[in-house]
């Protein structure tokens, strides 16, 4: 059952079947073998890298959607901000840009409007700031997943072309040479290149899938740095205008009456400044 099956999986060919990656393995020099094995590290390095960084992003992403879930149901940014749960990029850029326009004056509508240009460029910059080293968390091990896809095949490559320079290296003494004889050092010297693309194929797909996953996350981070910005421009201009109100007071009432006079000087006007104008007792 189990010769069967393997057959089957060789394709039915009676060749695949009677033999085996061991044999190749074993039929190759030493430098092949070094070779197959640390190509079979950089295997299991990339499936860790691949595994390990989906998950990674998935989670930012579920933290990233909580804390956008939180800005929206919260009344201002400085009562979201406050939650000690919002973990991840996102809550990383909400509470820089809260402790950037705390330091620059939240409401303070006192100061020149080129001082409030000013304060709105030191929020932006330390949003920008921020944005950028969350920016690099979502790229982090990507470089080690490509440099483990640009190497791998070089490097099968090189594994194949020792091998079989070893092999006709070996039988440079003979003076007849069968292909039974060369067969195994040249299967063994293929098994490099084979393990070099079994290597970096699907760590291709796994890169491609994980970067455009990235690009997404960064793009959606952007968004809600933007959106950050907008929403401190307007809490500040409304915050601004409570304060405002707050501290006016209503001014008192100025009476005005008119007498006139049947002298020369015609019109004499008399002001008061009582609150009820009706009050007054008439003349």
């Amino acid at each position: 059952m189990g010769i069967n099956m393997f057959s089957f999986l060789c394709g039915g060919s009676p060749v695949l079947a009677t033999s085996s990656l061991s044999d190749y393995f074993l039929q190759s020099n030493l430098a092949g073998q070094v070779i197959v094995v640390i190509l079979l590290i950089f295997s299991v390095v990339a499936w860790g890298v691949m595994f390990c960084k989906y998950a990674d992003l998935k989670n930012m992403s579920d933290l990233n959607a909580d804390t956008l879930a939180k800005v929206r149901r919260s009344n201002s940014l400085i009562e979201a901000a406050a939650a000690k749960s919002l973990k991840g990029p996102c809550a990383a850029l909400l509470r820089s840009a809260m402790e950037a326009w705390g330091r620059a004056g939240m409401i303070d509508e006192s100061i020149k409007p080129e001082a409030k240009a000013l304060r709105i460029a030191h929020v932006e910059n330390s949003l920008q700031r921020t944005l950028a080293r969350q920016l690099s968390i979502y790229n982090s091990k990507m470089t080690l997943l490509g440099t483990i896809i640009s190497g791998a095949p070089f490097l099968g490559l090189l594994g194949t072309v020792w091998g079989v320079m070893d092999s006709f290296g070996s039988m440079s003494g003979q003076s007849s040479v069968t292909l039974q004889q060369l067969a195994p050092g040249v299967a063994g010297a293929l098994l490099t290149t084979v393990a070099g693309l079994v290597v970096a194929i699907p760590s291709v797909f796994g890169y491609n899938f994980l970067t455009t996953k990235a690009r997404q996350l960064a793009t959606e981070t952007e968004i809600f740095a933007s959106m950050i910005a907008d929403k401190i421009e307007m809490e500040s201009a409304a915050r601004a205008g409570e304060l405002l109100s707050s501290e006016s007071k209503p001014s008192p009432a100025v009476a005005v009456s008119e007498k006139i006079d049947a002298s020369p000087s015609g019109k004499i006007i008399s002001f008061s400044l009582d609150d009820d104008v009706n009050s007054r007792d008439s003349d």
